[in-house]
């Protein structure tokens, strides 16, 4: 959000990551700035926006506040921060439309009827958020578990991986994730809507998203030729089984007599028709009642090794553009690294697929055998999670990529999550969880229900 605007002559003080809410207000009244941003990339993000908005209303401030990054969304910032401050409250939803919000702040011809609609708009979301409370039932998590998806486990025999434990991918070769990358995302990023490669031709931003484009091939190929950035991605395999619940238990050996670790999942907890089930990420793994001898994988990777040097290069010589290019181009190619490390363990590295044959296009629209879900997303909303993770792939110490506090990732061009192998494998959304569900996650996971709840509070579905 910050470098765009600094693109478009707003002057922007910028605080870092993690800084206390005391720390943001003090400097804030000290610069006498016009309007404060905070930016959520993890769900911890979203628990102390509301307290800083709260903050901002205890201290009397009288700017506006704007809300953006990954984990955010209108509806949560309508729902669980604007009602803690009495100023404007404004959920941006990516970095590239600050201009747009930060011009209509700051403009007196345009500030109150912006202000007047975007309130108007957040006050019918929480208006339709509780009648959709209300609509939107949901089960005790022992009827949930009743109805988990009925997976015939004994129908295909576990494809066993070509190794077991991590193996650590140095500096795969760029050129082989220039093809796989989904420029879609990269013209959103720039607030240019369409879907590639229909919107270089579009007849309204068409002309904009070539000179975009133009500008991000031209840096795409120095960046690939003179190795502007350091591809690096770890992946491990474990013999592994489900307890018949939520929870996959992983093993250090293929007897499966030593517990290696457990990765928790959540079950969704909406009443559904139609014969659909309760899905849980564990469900795609076979209890271990059943005797099936089945298989757990996980990665990480960055494209983000040597960008630091990069961005810095760029602000040193006031070069905004390039700035903001060579971020977005990193987190493209961090997805194509991802995108390009499923496909292998597909193909050759668990090999359950090995005669697969898809192109990007296919690629992008997921149609393969498998998933690879990430903690923190909707599948599996808790970031936690990612400790384990990360402590399973020794992924600190193999891919240079470290978590933060709040389990963000570091590198910021860097993605992790799970590999599933079964055919029955979909992507869901947990949705709303209740009480009975977090206190059992609480106990499974050793950790305080108020701890759990802070950490799953984008699911909750009950007032704490």
């Amino acid at each position: 959000m910050g470098v765009v605007l600094q693109c478009n002559n707003f002057e922007v003080i910028d605080l870092g990551v993690m800084v206390p809410a005391a720390k943001i207000l003090e400097t804030a009244r000290a610069e006498r700035v016009d309007m404060i941003g905070l930016s959520g990339l993890i769900t911890p993000s979203l628990e102390e926006m509301a307290f800083v908005a709260g903050e901002m209303e205890r201290e009397g401030f009288t700017i506006p506040l704007l809300i953006g990054g990954a984990t955010t969304s209108k509806a949560h910032t309508a729902v669980k921060i604007a009602p803690h401050y009495g100023q404007p409250v404004v959920h941006v939803a990516d970095a590239s439309r600050a201009v747009g919000v930060a011009s209509s702040l700051t403009s007196d011809g345009l500030r109150e009827q912006f202000v007047a609609d975007v309130t108007a708009e957040y006050q019918a979301v929480r208006e339709a958020r509780a009648d959709r409370a209300t609509q939107a039932p949901r089960q005790p998590i022992a009827a949930a578990r009743a109805n988990k998806a009925k997976i015939d486990y004994l129908a295909h025999v576990p494809p066993v991986p070509t190794f077991t434990g991590v193996r650590t991918f140095d500096d795969v070769p760029l050129e082989e994730l220039v093809g796989r990358i989904d420029w879609t995302p990269f013209f959103q990023t720039w607030e240019l809507a369409g879907h590639y490669p229909d919107i270089l031709k579009d007849p309204v931003v068409g002309e904009a998203a070539r000179s975009l484009w133009a500008d991000a091939q031209a840096m795409l190929d120095r960046v690939v030729r003179e190795r502007w950035l350091k591809a690096r991605a770890v992946v491990g395999f474990w013999p592994a089984n489900s307890d018949g619940a939520e929870d996959i238990v992983l093993f250090a050996d293929h007897a499966r007599t030593t517990p290696l670790a457990t990765v928790h999942t959540l079950r969704q907890q909406m009443v559904k028709g139609d014969g659909r089930p309760n899905w849980a990420l564990a469900d795609l793994v076979a209890p271990k009642a059943t005797g099936v001898a089945d298989w757990f994988g996980a990665f990480a990777v960055t494209t983000g090794l040597g960008l630091d040097e990069r961005v810095a290069a760029f602000e040193a010589d006031k070069d905004d553009y390039s700035s903001i290019m060579i971020k977005a181009l990193a987190d493209r190619l961090a997805e194509a690294l991802a995108e390009r490390m499923h496909e292998r363990v597909r193909r050759e590295l668990w090999a359950y697929a090995p005669s697969e044959t898809l192109d990007n296009a296919a690629l992008i629209n997921e149609a393969y055998q498998g998933i690879r879900p990430a903690p923190g997303y909707p599948a599996c909303p808790d970031h936690t999670e990612k400790g384990t993770l990360f402590r399973l792939l020794e992924a600190t110490e193999r891919a240079g990529i470290t978590l933060t506090e709040s389990y963000a990732m570091l590198p910021a061009s860097a993605v992790s999550g799970y590999y599933f192998w079964r055919p029955e494998s979909q992507y869901f959304g947990v949705g709303k969880i209740e009480k009975d569900q977090v206190e059992d996650y609480a106990r499974r996971k050793g950790l305080e229900v108020p701890v759990v709840e802070r950490w799953l509070s984008p699911v909750l579905g009950y007032n704490r």
